[in-house]
Order: C-alpha cells, then structure tokens, then sequence
C-alpha cells in the first residue's frame, strides 16, 4: 500500500489472472491514494494490515511466493529514524524471510537498491562492484542481501533487485523523488529547483519497469542466475545527470525556468550503474518506458488531480511529513507503531 505496490499489483493481476495475491502492510500510506480511479488493493484477494515486527502465525501457510517491499523508505526517514529502520529495513525483515522458508516458500524477492553504490566515479558499477553505502537505508538493504544469501538454495530462491532511482505515476504517487520532484515543481509553478549543482548521477526506472522486474523474479529459475542472485534493475539508458532530468521536464512541459544552486555543497550520493547483467538474465522483461513517457506519464496524472501545490515538498505527497503528521497527531509512537 505504498508507492510500488499498486503497479505490482496491477502487472501481476495482468500476468497471472489466476493467482492468489495477498497484500500485508501497517498502512501507513494507505490514505496516499492519487488520482485512482480504482482502489488498488482491489485487485488483491486478500489484505492483512499487519506490522512487519509483529507476524501472525500461519502468515506463508500455502504461499509460494513473496514480494518483500516494506521498508523505511528513503534518505531522510532512514536518517530521522535510524533505530527503526534497522528494525524493520533488516532485523524484521529478516525474520520474515525465515518463516517464509520454513513455511515452504519457493521464491522470494526483495526490493533492495543502487544506493548501495553510495558514491561512485568513474565507470558504471556492476555486481561486483564495492560497496559504498551513505545512509542507513543503504546499509539496510545491504544486511538483507548478505543473510538472504546464506538462506538461499535449491528450495528459496532469492532475488535481490537493487533497484534504480524510483519515478513515474502511481495510485499512491511520491513527490520525494528526483523525477517526480521536478515534474511536480513545473506543474505547480513552471519553475524547477534543482536543490544540488545538477552533477550528481542518477540511474531511473519506472515503477512500471521495477513491476516487469519483479514478476520476472517471482518465476526465476535458480539455473538462471543461481538460488541466491543480487542484481542491478534498470537500464543502461536511463543513467542521467540530476540536470539532465530537469532539462528533460523543462523541453516538454512549456514555459519552464531551471534553476541550479551551482554553489551547493557536493552531493555524495552519484553513482552510475551497469545494468547489463539483468539485460542477458531477463531479455523478456526489460524496461518498456522512456524518460519522456515518464514525464508525461507523470504529468498527466499529477493534471488529473488537478494539482497545483507549490509548496508540495511540504506536503502529504512526501513520506516523511506524512510518517511525521502520523507521530505530532499520536497515531504513531517513536518506534512508528500504532497507538
């Protein structure tokens, strides 16, 4: 009930009509809906609003698959809560993949990220590259991989897609992303503000394309790619520069002005990242969109809703003020549990 989710949803609906699809969420985004014209989780057979921490029993009876979204999602909310993200990004998370094992499941994907990259110049990162994590979330996924790896085999079948930098329209839309945020800023006030000196290097992909990813990661077989298998997700055309993506939005959406802080500190996070691998293993289930359809995409929807905010990085379309509203409101506690 976040961001990607909905997108997941609706391509494994697609891809396989006759399956059981369980949804399990805290729902701390459940109220994020954006433009839909459906509720998302309609597409599901069953919903659980559970905290990850806090597993039923009996939660994988029967399940031969899982799709591991549920995270602390970004930067900021991993720096604001660091405690909680290791909590939940890995400690939780980890427990959740043994009692998916020892329940009998077959297949489990994990959402990881290219932000294990950190900070990286000169040539695009493959696999093999060394790890630079930045920030707690980074170091989080990093755990997961690492005891995922040691639970894999013929029997679990693990996949970690360390995904690019998220964009594009979504029933639960994010604005705290980089595409997102510039398209966002030109719709409101034909201005974007590129908050670094425009340097830094973002890979993208689409949460359409992260939903291909992961429906090809349900079925992998373990002979292609092995039972433990930590893979870059996205494509080698969609390495960008941060200035690049906002000239992208200004070329097509009219009457746009740009402005770089040329005299922002440097930004560590740039990374450029070698997805060539995912290209051999998964030739069938390859990024279908391009930036300009994305930011068409995205503008589009963020017209539907008529938005108009130009102090959206203040609002609900940015996780951590809506994890922030929940606490000042008392509905979460500091460890980010329900009251």
């Amino acid at each position: 009930m976040g961001y990607v989710g909905p997108a997941l949803l609706e391509q494994l609906r697609a891809s396989m009509p006759e399956a059981v699809l369980i949804g399990v969420d805290t729902g701390y985004f459940a109220h994020c809906l954006t433009g839909v014209r459906i509720f998302p989780e309609d597409r599901l057979d069953v919903q659980y609003f559970v905290d990850l921490r806090k597993l039923p029993e009996g939660l994988f009876k029967d399940v031969d698959a899982v799709v591991h979204l549920a995270a602390i999602s970004n930067d900021p909310m991993g720096d604001r809560f660091k405690e909680v993200t290791r909590d939940i990004n890995f400690q939780a998370s980890i427990e959740l993949a043994k009692e998916a094992k020892a329940a009998g499941v077959s297949h489990f994907v994990f959402a990881s990220s290219c932000s294990v990259y950190g900070f990286a110049e000169g040539e695009a990162r493959n696999e093999q590259a060394p790890l630079n994590p930045l920030t707690a979330y980074a170091r989080s996924k990093i755990s997961m991989e690492e005891e995922l790896r040691k639970l894999a085999d013929e029997n679990f079948v693990v996949t970690c897609l360390r995904f690019a930098t998220a964009c594009g329209a979504s029933d639960r839309l994010r604005l705290d992303l980089v595409l997102n945020d510039f398209v966002a800023g030109a719709i409101a006030s034909q201005q974007i503000t590129v908050l670094s000196d425009g340097t830094p290097w973002r890979p993208l992909i689409h949460v359409k394309d992260m939903a291909l990813a992961m429906d090809w990661a349900l079925k992998r077989d373990s002979a292609n790619g092995g039972a433990f298998l930590a893979l870059n997700s996205g494509s080698n055309g969609w390495n960008y520069q941060v200035r690049d993506l906002a000239e992208a939005v200004a070329e097509l959406i009219s009457g746009v002005d740009v402005s770089i802080n040329k005299d922002a500190p440097a930004d560590k996070r740039s990374y450029q990242v070698d997805f060539g691998l995912y290209e051999r293993l998964a030739p069938e289930h390859q990024p279908q969109m391009t930036l300009k359809t994305a930011i068409e995409d995205l503008a589009e929807r963020l017209e539907f809703m008529k938005f108009n905010d130009v102090d959206f990085r203040n609002s609900q379309l940015i996780r951590l003020k809506v994890i922030a509203g929940h606490c000042e409101q008392g509905r979460l506690n500091s460890q980010l549990e329900w009251q």
